[in-house]
Parts: structure tokens; C-alpha cells; sequence
């Protein structure tokens, strides 16, 4: 191998060095070059003078609504669209809906995903209402189809939401979906179908019935099925938590006693009227919701149940209560015995 003397071994490390400080400017000026292109794609560059309307629908990440916006010509680089809310830790925070652009910048497109889709409304369901209350509101607002959610809701609960979704699969056959359909508030297309808006609500009730709870609705040796109809009468009954765990307390013990639950609010439901309009001849209607008539639960729920009502059925309240009433001014009143109860009968409610 030749050695180099070192008068040539400093010369080729002159020439290397003098070669390496001519490099570090071009470099110096291409990154400068790179971000005044990134900064005007950014900040400078505006969608087309076009109108362009895109739907993003729940769950569709960042990276798939840049490549929408790139098909629509919305933007034209998804790279530094990406980039832009990376460094502004929004790649997050962008909502589904329907947008429509003209002529605007990365950041104002950004910031228009982050705030929402004007095309989306809120709709809220109150806890204890039914079927037919949801209906109602869904007519009213002209939410979806109230023909179609009626006919899905109220139907026997198929087998592929049964396979979607494990608590239902406790469910009798006949059963609907009364009593899944949870109660929130809900942020919903303006075009939602009512099966879109169902399939929120039952994955709403999936979350909010979380693995302790069917746990321990295992381990009491009872049924998803079981604890929601109970909870949609306690629903119905009582209005404080206090009370409900006192009541679900008084329910359970009638239930495993084999005395009827006479419950005000299952008459209610089969006649659409308000519970504390009951009449004599009511309490005797041949129907299996009539727990006035027979005894047991009711056929099913007769309202969708919200988290407190479910966690009482699930944790009652022991007393030496097997009575109760609802005053007129909500109050609820217990008794020990039928002459107890008879006499609070008198006091309360006339």
C-alpha cells in the first residue's frame, strides 16, 4: 500500500475540510429553501376557488382525512397538512362531519376540523324514557326516521346484534330494545339514519355497563337482561339514589318472597298514562307487564334506564320496608306493613 508523505496527507485534509465548509452553506441553503416551501404550503397556499364538500365520518384518523382532503384538491400537500397538526398536537382533536372549503389555508382548514362539522346536531334522550317517547321526540325534531326506529327498536332483537353485542345475548328471544337504548346526549349527523343513531346508543350502553359491573351481575347469579328491567321500573318509581337502593331493596325481596311487585309504573306503560292516574280496572289488565296481575318481573324493560338506576337494581339497600309510595310532592314513603302502607295511602295521596 503507498503511504502518502505528509505534506500530501495535509494537502488531501485541506482539500477535504476546504470541500466540507463549501457544503455546509448549500446545505444551510437548501433547508432554508425546504422551509419557506413548507412554511408557504402552510400558511400561504389556498384551497381552490371552488366550493369542496367532504364527509368525514366517527373514527376516520388523521392520516385518511388528509388523504381525503388531497382528493378533493382541498389541499395540496397531506404531507405538511400531517405535519402542521403534528406540531400543533391537534392530530387528535379533528371531528367527523360535513365541511365545505373555499379558498383557505392548512391552518384554517385545521382549525375548522378541530371545532366540528356544522352539519351535526345534539340530541338528547332523558333517562326513563321509552320507545315510544323517543319516537315522539324523534317526529318532533325530525331526527331520522320515526317509522323506521320504531319498527327496529320494537322488534325482536336480531342475531346480528346479538353477536355485536354480548349483553344482549341474555336476552329472551321476543325480546326488543326497549331498556338498551341508553340515555346521553348524543352528537349526530344531520342525515344519521335511525339505525346509525340505535347502533350509538347500544355502543353507549356497552361502555357505560363496564366489565365490573357485568362481573358482578355474574356473580349475583342474575342476568343483563334481569337487572335492566328491574332498573327501568326504579327508573320509573324513584327519582333519588337514596331511595332507589331502598326500593330496588323492597322489589328484590317481593320478587324472591313470590309476592306480586305491584308496580304503578307497569300499568303505566300499558296504557300510555301517567302513573299516578291509575285507576281500579287499570290494575286489573290481562297484559305480562301488569305485575299488579302477575307476579315477577314484567316481560321486559318498560324504559331505557340510565347508570344510577342500573347500579341500584345491581346494589340494593336492605330495610324492613316491603311497601312504598310516591307522594305528591315526589316524597317516597315506606312502610313495614299492608296497614302501614293503607293508612300512608290515605295521608299521601288524597
Amino acid at each position: 500500500m503507498e503511504q502518502l508523505s505528509p505534506k500530501e496527507t495535509r494537502q488531501t485534509t485541506s482539500h477535504t475540510w476546504i470541500h466540507r465548509t463549501n457544503v455546509f452553506p448549500v446545505i444551510i441553503l437548501i433547508g432554508g429553501f425546504t422551509a419557506l416551501l413548507i412554511a408557504n404550503e402552510m400558511f400561504f397556499y389556498k384551497s381552490p376557488p371552488t366550493e369542496s364538500t367532504i364527509e368525514i365520518a366517527p373514527g376516520v384518523g388523521s392520516r385518511k382525512i388528509a388523504d381525503l382532503l388531497k382528493q378533493n384538491n382541498i389541499i395540496r400537500s397531506k404531507w405538511t397538512f400531517e405535519l402542521f397538526i403534528t406540531l400543533t398536537l391537534h392530530a387528535s382533536d379533528l371531528k367527523p362531519g360535513s365541511y365545505t372549503f373555499l379558498n383557505n389555508t392548512i391552518p384554517h382548514i385545521a382549525d375548522t376540523l378541530i371545532r366540528g362539522g356544522m352539519n351535526e346536531v345534539a340530541i338528547t334522550i332523558p333517562e326513563g324514557w321509552s320507545i315510544e317517547d323517543i319516537r315522539i321526540y324523534f317526529e318532533k325534531e325530525h331526527i331520522a326516521s320515526s317509522t323506521i326506529f320504531t319498527k327496529t327498536a320494537t322488534m325482536p332483537i336480531t342475531v346480528a346484534l346479538r353477536n355485536r353485542f354480548a349483553f344482549l345475548q341474555d336476552a329472551p328471544k321476543t325480546a326488543s330494545l326497549d331498556g338498551y337504548l341508553f340515555p346521553d346526549t348524543y352528537r349526530i349527523f344531520k342525515n344519521s339514519t335511525a339505525n346509525d343513531i340505535i347502533e350509538k346508543m347500544l355502543e353507549n350502553f356497552d361502555r357505560k355497563l363496564d366489565k365490573k359491573l357485568r362481573e358482578e351481575i355474574e356473580r349475583q347469579e342474575k342476568t343483563i337482561f334481569e337487572i335492566i328491567t328491574m332498573a327501568s321500573l326504579i327508573e320509573k318509581e324513584v327519582v333519588s339514589d337514596e331511595d332507589r337502593a331502598i326500593v330496588s331493596g323492597i322489589l328484590w325481596k317481593r320478587l324472591a318472597a313470590g309476592v306480586a311487585l305491584q308496580v304503578d309504573a307497569t300499568v303505566a306503560y300499558i296504557t300510555g298514562k301517567n302513573s299516578t292516574r291509575i285507576s281500579r280496572d287499570e290494575l286489573s289488565i290481562d297484559s305480562p307487564y301488569n305485575t299488579y296481575r302477575y307476579r315477577g318481573l314484567p316481560k321486559g324493560p318498560i324504559a331505557n334506564p340510565g347508570l344510577s338506576a342500573i347500579r341500584t337494581a345491581l346494589f340494593p339497600k336492605k330495610s324492613p320496608y316491603w311497601f312504598y309510595l310516591s307522594s305528591r310532592d315526589g316524597k317516597t314513603i315506606f312502610s313495614k306493613t299492608l296497614d302501614e302502607h293503607n293508612e300512608a295511602k290515605l295521608k299521601y295521596l288524597r
